[in-house]
Parts: structure tokens; C-alpha cells; sequence
């Protein structure tokens, strides 16, 4: 085996570990012992855990972050909600593992990029999208940055439901989910109260 196949073979052996266990409750030995290698070939190639854990997850990073990229180009503000819930439960279905692995707490001082960092780079696609919407239906545009984290955090933590739900369908479920943000939307109030002074029955 090639020093670049052994690498990819550890890479592939760790995702699988830390997709099940985490990173705390995987270490080197099993890691190695998988790969039918000693524990020194780990540490050559990485460094160490946390060097491998910093590859995995990186890659994983990158992997959401092309697709989310990648559907979030054109159409009107509809059709890219639509795109970016079907982009993340897509990633969820043909991505398992690699999805356990980045909704996982991250090492303390992890240089590497976090599910929370990817959702936060998406929320800032969604703003510049609402802050159009907004101010075309006259409302405030400072409050646009709020209502894209509200957005994305409904998909992502739904995402996280179906990752062990897996029905309905995928398709079915992101129907759904641009089903109560979009007719939430489109029914705005201008200026939303608390009901703190609501009649007494």
C-alpha cells in the first residue's frame, strides 16, 4: 500500500469511528489496529487524533459546504429555501456519518471548520436574500439577519430529526419545511407583539 493509500484508508477508518463513537471515545489503537498498522503510522501521517480528526473534518466541511454553495446560485427567494433544505437533507442521506461527525462538539481550540460555522455561512447567503424581500414588502431590513437564522436553524435542526427518522421522505420532508417557512413568511406582520395583555377567558 502507498503512503497515499494508507493515508486514505486511516482517514476512512477514523470517519467511521468518530461517526459512531466521537472523537473522546476513539483513540489511536483502534484506529491503528483496524488499519493493521502499528500506532507510529498513525502519528506519522497525522500527528496524532486530533490531527486525523482536523482532515475528517475538514473534508466534511468542504464536502456540505460545495453543495450548499452549489445550490444556492439562482431563482427567487422560494426556490432557493427549497434548494438549500433539499442540499442539506441530501447531504444527510448520502452522507450519514460524515453528518454524526460535524453535529458532534468539535475538540477544544479545533482549527477546523464546525457544522455551526457551515449553517452560519448559509445564514448569511439567506440574509442577503431577505434583506431584498423585506425591504420590497416594506419591512424593516436590520431585522433580515434574525429571520435567516431563524430560517436555517428550522432546517438544520429538522435535518438533525431526520438523520435518525428517515420518514418521510426527503423530498416530502423539505416540502414541508419550505411549506411553514414560506407561508410563515409571506404572512408577515409589519411590527409583531407578544400577547402580554391578551383577554382573560
Amino acid at each position: 500500500m502507498t503512503a497515499a493509500e494508507r493515508r486514505e484508508q486511516l482517514i476512512a477508518i477514523a470517519r467511521t469511528l468518530f461517526a459512531d463513537r466521537g472523537v473522546d471515545g476513539t483513540t489511536v489503537e483502534e484506529i491503528a489496529s483496524r488499519a493493521s498498522v502499528s500506532k507510529p503510522v498513525v502519528y506519522e501521517h497525522f500527528g496524532g487524533k486530533e490531527g486525523l480528526y482536523a482532515v475528517v473534518v475538514d473534508r466534511e466541511v468542504r464536502t456540505l459546504l460545495d453543495m450548499m454553495r452549489a445550490a444556492l446560485t439562482t431563482g427567487g427567494p422560494r426556490e432557493l429555501l427549497q434548494a438549500a433544505a433539499v442540499a442539506l437533507l441530501t447531504y444527510i442521506e448520502t452522507s450519514s456519518d460524515g453528518f454524526r461527525i460535524l453535529v458532534r462538539d468539535a475538540p477544544v481550540g479545533s482549527p477546523t471548520g464546525s457544522y455551526v460555522s457551515i449553517i452560519g455561512d448559509v445564514a448569511s447567503r439567506v440574509e442577503d436574500i431577505l434583506v431584498g424581500e423585506f425591504k420590497r414588502r416594506g419591512y424593516e431590513a436590520r431585522l433580515a439577519p434574525m429571520y435567516a437564522q431563524m430560517l436555517v436553524g428550522m432546517v438544520s435542526t429538522t435535518g438533525q430529526w431526520w438523520l435518525h427518522a428517515r420518514r418521510p421522505t426527503k423530498d416530502i420532508v423539505a416540502a414541508h419545511v419550505v411549506n411553514l417557512a414560506w407561508n410563515g413568511l409571506s404572512n408577515l406582520e409589519a411590527e409583531p407583539t407578544l400577547f402580554r395583555d391578551a383577554p382573560k377567558p
